[in-house]
């Protein structure tokens, strides 16, 4: 059987499966570190097969098979190949795919300033988003059911000033760090910001999704720390309204947030007040999403479903020791599979 009729079938049975429990969605974040040192490396691994890494998190996305998939850490390219070659690999052994999202990231997006303080320009501190190559560590949307992207708002582009109360880095004699010009092109999106409609059967669920800057590797000026706080706070000004009409229901806030509310480095005001607004539900508290060896366990992924949406389930895909399948967890990096179940009448 060709690989092309392979993944046709694993896409009717997909429409089988998905159709049996319409009124119940799986959904899922994980930070996957795939992200390459070029461009184009990524979609050459996936098409050349038998990369460890890569096979170890196809078997656990496998097994948990959510309906919709939102990732980090994937490398972004114009026409989504890299995306595309990653969802047929996933198929191979589990879920099937059909709906793919993804936009350019402000990962190495150059600026041609000197964007962190040290004198010099054109390194991976000096763009958009800390990247070696303009796409490089994207994030990623697949889904089984459609994706509105001509309905989907990119808040990507926005500038860190422009948000309101907006902490941005100062030296110790109060300028702008590094430069008010600086400041003036820098945007608050390390990665990205969207809202992306997914039309379910029962209706439009809305994805918040983002990627956020991690709150270390900075100086004095706290420029990561700050950053980061202000990624995380722009959800609670964008569900104010402060940038247009929000939804009101039936929406969820999925991503990385890359901060712990109680441990680790970090501002934690933002991530505390976003788990304690009461328009959204916290499903996994206090649970560790992230192992990494210089820390130890951390909560930075976050899926936050609307207050209005009955959680069913919810989980972090981690085989206890000695468990079938634990081997190809520890493989497959030190991020975890966050994933939510809910029931949508």
């Amino acid at each position: 059987m060709s690989a092309r009729i392979a993944l046709f079938l694993t896409f009717l049975l997909t429409l089988l499966s998905t159709g049996a429990a319409a009124g119940t969605v799986r959904l899922a974040t994980w930070h996957l570190e795939l992200d390459r040192d070029g461009p184009g490396l990524l979609l050459r691994d996936l098409r050349r097969g038998g990369d460890p890494r890569i096979t170890a998190i196809a078997g656990l996305i496998a097994e948990v098979a959510p309906d919709v998939l939102v990732v980090q850490g994937v490398d972004y390219d114009h026409g989504l190949r890299a995306l595309s070659a990653l969802r047929d690999r996933i198929a191979e052994d589990g879920p099937y795919y059909p709906h793919l999202f993804a936009l350019r990231p402000n990962t190495g997006w150059p600026t041609g300033l000197d964007m962190d303080g040290d004198g010099r320009r054109g390194g991976p501190r000096d763009a958009q988003g800390y990247g070696t190559f303009s796409g490089q560590g994207g994030m990623a949307i697949l889904s089984r059911y459609p994706l509105d992207g001509e309905g989907a708002r990119d808040f990507t582009a926005m500038l860190w000033r422009d948000l309101p109360g907006a902490l941005l880095p100062r030296w110790p004699d109060g300028r702008p760090f590094p430069s008010q010009q600086a400041q003036a092109v820098q945007r608050l999106s390390s990665v990205g910001h969207w809202v992306v409609p997914l039309r379910l059967p029962s209706g439009i669920l809305s994805l918040l999704t983002f990627h956020a800057t991690t709150p270390v590797f900075d100086g004095e000026e706290d420029r990561n720390g700050r950053r980061n706080h202000d990624e995380i706070r722009f959800w609670q000004r964008y569900l104010d309204g402060a940038f247009g009409d929000p939804p009101t229901r039936r929406f969820v806030v999925i991503g990385d947030a890359n901060l712990d509310p109680a441990a680790g480095t970090g501002r934690r005001g933002a991530i505390r007040a976003l788990l304690a607004d009461p328009r959204l539900r916290d499903p996994l508290p206090g649970r560790a999403t992230v192992n990494w060896e210089a820390t130890g366990p951390l909560r930075v992924s976050y899926i936050l479903p609307s207050a209005d949406l009955a959680v069913t389930g919810a989980g972090t895909h981690w085989p206890p020791e000695g468990a079938p399948g634990r081997a190809a967890a520890e493989l497959a990096g030190p991020h975890r599979l966050v994933w939510v179940d809910l029931t949508l009448d």
